[in-house]
């Protein structure tokens, strides 16, 4: 199989509250379907992330301050790896817009410069940099 594109298919509670999290993001909503919406999708360049109102997968916070908890108490919502030209940037981004952020920017052992945000569904997004490509 050679696969050309992936679009990750997020379970939401509420699709324009979910809509207006991924605008404080940078993201932008590219389309919705149903009346009232219940299905649409949210772009940044090239990427794309469909949003699902009440189905397809799962969705779930944890009472967690942050995003390393596993098993029973971790999030229950899907996790992203979302790759950055800056992750400072997208943190700075991320305070001012009042996101939700559970690991602020850090060199991580595994060669990246990562930071989480937490969707208010659970879903947690890893916003990376490899370190090689920082300087």
């Amino acid at each position: 199989m050679l696969a050309h594109a992936l679009t990750p298919i997020l379970n939401v509670s509420d699709i324009q509250q979910s809509f207006a999290w991924f605008e404080k993001l940078g993201w932008r909503k590219g389309w919705d379907w149903g009346s009232p919406p219940t299905f649409g999708g949210v772009r940044s360049g090239k990427c794309e992330i469909f949003l699902c109102q009440g189905a397809q997968g799962g969705r779930g916070k944890s009472d967690l301050a942050t995003t390393w908890g596993s098993g029973e108490a971790g999030d229950k919502g899907v996790w992203m790896s979302i790759w950055v030209d800056d992750v400072d940037a997208v943190y700075e981004h991320c305070l001012e817009q009042g996101v939700e952020v559970t690991h602020p920017p850090t060199d991580e052992p595994w060669g990246v410069r990562e930071m989480h945000v937490r969707h208010p569904d659970g879903h947690v997004f890893r916003i990376s940099r490899g370190i090689e490509n920082a300087k």
